[in-house]
């Protein structure tokens, strides 16, 4: 006797493709290969044109999966944006997101219309879904190839707030060779309301979520689970109101990360997580949609639509759009090498595959080829290309200053500082850089050693340093202000002496 049920199947096959595609994130550090790269290409061939395993030909059932994973990945990137590094490169980034946006989709149109000979239908459709950035892929290669603070932001921006003219210039292309009586005043009005919609939603719900995710619950654990509830309302509220959900997300977690640094930690933490599992899957079920077998017929086309794409057409629209900034030929180099193209991409070219357009499914094959090339040769080589221009930083540009690790039932935290050499405190003893009456510096980690700090502990770059900040009087806020050398109190903590623990010695 035996009991079996449909789902039972799926259940064995999605198990063992995670645990594989798991173990791929593992060997993809070791071979400096983006684990997007491999998902797809795991996706390719347990798909049905090569073993057959599993046989995925939904266009639109993958692009709303892929939706789902793509807001996942958007949020878990504005958590980890730093509010000084958004002021810092927010405008240069919007700018890079939208005007670059529409300069990168009119020279990789033109190229492909002169270059490979497409019709013009199908080069201005592929121009446009291939324009804009991928969150999914540069967030990746931004916690595998950490870059100047600045730099990074920018793309953080970018790839975070370019959706809205990427979907404007798809749909509105696909209507008007569709038949659609589409005038320009409607493309205006659709544009602004993606771009201002998801604006206005992203802001209310990320101000008011952050608001809930202040308040006490009864367990640590409940916050993540909170801040998904967010995250989709979020995006719900911008496409109810015509807006950009994409957007909306994003600039909910930019809230949330800045506005609760409280729990901050560990929402992060559970994002983190998340986020790198999402990305597998959202690859890998793009690779599932993708019949090897075509591959070839496109081959030589996505080469040159690559080839347009990374050589000519990012490069200008990285050099027009951020000239007021007067970025060094270095910087606007990386720039335009790490502007990688990823899932937004492919889930934009299901829009022509399911929308009547004649060559739908060769733009889908196009884009996704050209993401292939994009993702291997961009994302494996932005690393080296930044040490080779000296730009290249120990440390990732949204690793925060101080992380709160709240204590249930008391009302005191631990904060914990990640010491870097642009800090105040770096070769400074610590009484000569007192604590507030809030916070009491308990113990420096220093490599394997936890020392417990004295008036003479000098700090070096590298510690880690545990503060108790007491909850009602100081903050994760006062503690950077402390570390920035920004805050410099009267009332000292007595401290205790100096006891040294290391691996040889027993505490």
């Amino acid at each position: 006797m035996t009991v079996e049920f449909p789902i039972d199947g799926p259940l064995l096959t999605a198990g063992i493709l995670l645990l594989v595609g798991v173990l791929v994130v593992g060997v993809s550090d070791r071979l400096r290969v983006p684990t997007s790269l491999l998902s797809l290409a795991i996706g390719m061939v347990v798909g049905s044109d090569v073993l057959g395993w599993v046989n995925v030909d939904d266009a639109a059932l993958v692009r709303d999966i892929s939706i789902v994973a793509v807001v996942v990945i958007l949020f878990e990137g504005g958590l980890t944006t730093k509010p000084s590094a958004l002021r810092e490169a927010g405008l240069p980034g919007f700018l890079l997101s939208n005007l670059g946006v529409v300069i990168t989709a009119a020279i990789t149109g033109l190229g492909v219309h002169y270059g490979v000979g497409l019709d013009w239908e199908t080069s201005l459709i592929v121009g446009a879904v291939v324009s804009s950035t991928d969150a999914a892929v540069v967030f990746d290669l931004l916690r595998r190839a950490p870059l100047p603070k600045r730099l990074g932001a920018i793309l953080e921006v970018e790839s975070g707030a370019n959706d809205p003219f990427a979907i404007l210039l798809t749909i509105g292309l696909v209507e008007f060779f569709t038949g659609g009586a589409v005038t320009p005043a409607e493309v205006v009005v659709f544009g602004a309301a993606q771009l201002f919609g998801g604006l206005l939603a992203g802001g209310l719900v990320g101000w008011m979520g952050s608001l809930l995710l202040r308040l006490p619950l009864r367990s640590q654990a409940l916050y993540p689970l909170l801040a998904t509830g967010v995250a989709a309302l979020a995006y719900g509220a911008a496409t109810w109101i015509g807006g950009s959900g994409f957007l909306a997300v994003y600039v909910t977690g930019l809230l949330v990360g800045a506005l609760v640094p409280r729990e901050r930690r560990v929402i992060r933490s559970f994002y983190s997580s998340l986020a790198v599992g999402t990305d597998l899957v959202l690859f890998l079920i793009l690779g599932l949609l993708v019949s090897p077998a075509e591959l070839p017929r496109v081959a030589v086309p996505g080469l040159v639509v690559a080839a347009i794409l990374v050589l000519v057409a990012r490069p200008t629209a990285v050099v027009v759009s951020l000239l007021p900034f007067r970025l060094d030929w270095r910087e606007q180099a990386l720039l335009s090498w790490a502007g990688l193209r990823g899932a937004v991409p492919i889930i934009l070219a299901t829009i022509p595959a399911t929308a009547g357009v004649p060559a739908g499914r060769a733009i889908f094959d196009i884009v996704f080829f050209v993401v292939v090339v994009s993702t291997l040769l961009l994302g494996t080589t932005v690393a080296p290309l930044a040490r080779r221009l000296g730009l290249a930083v120990d440390r990732p540009a949204w690793q925060s200053i101080a992380e709160a690790v709240p204590l249930e039932g008391v009302e005191v935290d631990l904060v914990e500082v990640h010491v870097t050499d642009d800090l105040a405190i770096v070769g400074r003893r610590l009484a000569d850089v007192p604590t507030g009456p809030a916070m009491l510096v308990t113990t420096v980690v220093r490599g394997q050693r936890a020392i417990l700090p004295s008036a003479d502990t000098v700090f070096e770059a590298g510690d880690l340093v545990v503060m108790a900040v007491d909850r009602e009087r100081g903050g994760v806020g006062d503690v950077t202000a402390w570390a920035r050398g920004e805050q410099r109190p009267s009332n000292v903590q007595p401290l205790q002496p100096e006891v040294v623990f290391d691996e040889d010695q027993p505490a």
